[in-house]
């Protein structure tokens, strides 16, 4: 598990959050999952990277990805960015 992780949810209200583990208010909110995870691996970036954790609308993990240069244990095989 990466020490730096942000973790992109739904947020009740409508849009998506970006939201530290342990914190109970997002850092940023925004229209899009989409935006939410650009904004999440910028933030990611800009500390030495991490793990962007993705969860669906139901909630349920969906995806992660490692935001460089952090070591990521288990590289894909796909190259998605």
């Amino acid at each position: 598990m990466a020490k730096n992780q942000r973790h992109i949810v739904k947020n009740p209200k409508g849009g998506w959050s970006v939201k530290k583990p342990g914190q109970s208010k997002p850092t940023s909110n925004h229209r899009t999952q989409s935006g939410a995870e650009k904004r999440a691996k910028g933030d990611l970036r800009k500390e030495g990277g991490g793990e962007a954790v993705i969860h669906g609308r139901d909630g349920r993990f969906r995806d992660s990805d490692t935001v460089a240069p952090a070591n990521d244990p288990n590289p894909p095989k796909d190259r998605k960015h």
